[in-house]
């Protein structure tokens, strides 16, 4: 494989490494406390889990105020005009309220604002979706369930509107009173200190989520791998992006991970893992595009092991994933020239050369004929390569005619081929030294001829 053949599986890996799909931010459904119903905690249960959280000392409970049965039936009319979607009907519910010569004690104003907040929300108001959320957890002494809710989904809001500082404040404020944290609420929490490039409590966080999981028994999610993966990556930890990579494949098998793992081990100039993550992926039958067959046996070939990247090659041509072109037919004779496979790599350049509009293809066959002791063939090679144009080296493909045309005692040719050689400096030494040696041969079997 040539350097340039080689530098492009390694862009390749970099580029799948850069690339790495970092979670998009967590579908907004705001936690939002349903009026009236048995949901008035929803916010809370919305971030938590079954999973082990770190322990926080338990606050006590506040008392919740009763809520005076006209606000109730109120409150009922204007949910079920949200439920109706007539939101303007809600709106104009709740304003009366609000206008009631009887104040609304702490537990009513919640209730209300909650309402507001749920409309403006549905209506993609979300600033005044904003205001209400803090208006509630404003109340001095406001029902401390809903006013837990109201902090996580404020907190939402501010993903919506990304408002990312805003919402690391709100959830942090949020998790400084709620007893009980799920592993969702932390990675969303990552997930803000990500958008800000703040990527060590980010990682603290996505962690946390991840350790969460596993203590309970479960298999962390995907995409928290994924997080976590980017903030090592971001690091330049690779160790550990490799480590991660291997949770990975264990829990959630795709060829982007094993094709990122080779890319890791390639930073980590351990060529033979680097290697064998990428054969992994190709026997798993991971390996469907062209592009990604070529370069497993690009890495082969630069990894010494020519017979198998020929194999890979004439597999993928047989199972026309490759297209035989003249390039990829070159790929795939030179490696089975590199494994000593002459007979297989005569027909393979043969067809290469022939879809050549350049000579260059028919002097490198006519070193396979050579090779094959082929030497009338690779005679006929060499002269039509030069007599079409294109060769990078001619001088080379001089010298080798001339090998040709002394195999086949035509001395006279060979000499003349040896001479244009000669011109060129960069084999003008192998040229003398084959004509002197052809010198002594033609003065040897003179001298068996005489005696």
């Amino acid at each position: 494989m040539n350097a340039l053949q080689l530098q492009s599986v390694f862009r390749l890996g970099r580029a799948l490494v850069i690339s790495i799909p970092l979670l998009a931010v967590q579908a907004i459904v705001p936690a939002f406390v349903q009026p009236l119903g048995v949901e008035v905690t929803a916010g809370v249960a919305h971030a938590q889990s079954d999973e082990k959280a770190p322990a926080k000392k338990k606050k006590k409970t506040k008392r919740t105020q009763a809520m005076n049965p006209k606000v109730y039936e109120k409150l009922v009319l204007a949910n079920a005009a949200v439920e109706a979607k007539n939101y303007d009907e809600a709106l104009t519910i709740l304003k009366e309220m609000a206008e009631t010569r009887r104040k609304l004690n702490e537990a009513e104003q919640a209730s209300v604002l909650n309402t507001y907040a749920y409309i403006y929300y549905i209506k993609e108001d979300f600033p005044n979706a904003i205001k209400s959320y803090r208006q509630i957890i404003a109340i001095p002494e406001g029902p401390e369930g809903v006013q837990i809710a109201a902090r996580y989904s404020l907190a939402q809001m501010y993903f919506v509107t990304e408002e990312w500082e805003n919402a690391i404040v709100a959830l942090n404020d949020w998790f400084s009173v709620t007893e009980i944290a799920g592993a969702n609420a932390y990675v969303l929490l990552a997930q803000a200190y990500n958008q800000v490039k703040k990527f060590d409590p980010a990682l603290k966080n996505v962690e946390i989520a991840i350790s969460m999981y596993r203590e309970s028994g479960k298999v962390p999610k995907e995409n928290w791998f994924n997080m976590q993966r980017f903030f090592y990556y971001e690091k330049n930890n690779t160790k550990k992006v490799v480590e991660i990579l291997e949770q990975l494949l264990v829990n959630y098998p795709k060829k982007v991970y094993w094709q990122h793992l080779s890319a890791m081990h390639g930073d980590l100039k351990d060529e033979s893992k680097q290697l064998a993550a990428m054969e992994t992926a190709y026997v798993q039958g991971m390996l469907e595009k062209e592009k990604e067959v070529l370069n497993m046996a690009y890495m082969m070939l630069s990894g010494d092991v020519p017979h198998k990247a020929a194999k890979v090659m004439a597999k993928g041509i047989s199972d026309k994933v490759i297209e035989p072109t003249s390039k990829n037919l070159e790929v795939l004779g030179n490696a089975w020239r590199q494994s000593q496979e002459i007979e297989k790599a005569i027909p393979v350049m043969a067809a290469a050369a022939k879809k050549s509009d350049k000579g260059e293809l028919w002097t490198r066959l006519c070193n396979v004929y050579l090779d094959g002791d082929k030497f009338k063939e690779a005679v006929e090679s060499c002269e039509n390569g030069l007599k079409k144009g294109g060769v990078k080296r001619p001088d080379t493909a001089n010298l080798v005619l001339g090998m040709a045309h002394f195999n086949l005692k035509q001395y006279k040719s060979a000499r003349k081929a040896f001479v244009i050689a000669a011109k060129d400096k960069r084999s003008k030494k192998y040229a003398n030294q084959w004509m002197k040696f052809m010198a002594k041969e033609l003065q040897r079997q003179k001298s068996l001829e005489e005696s």
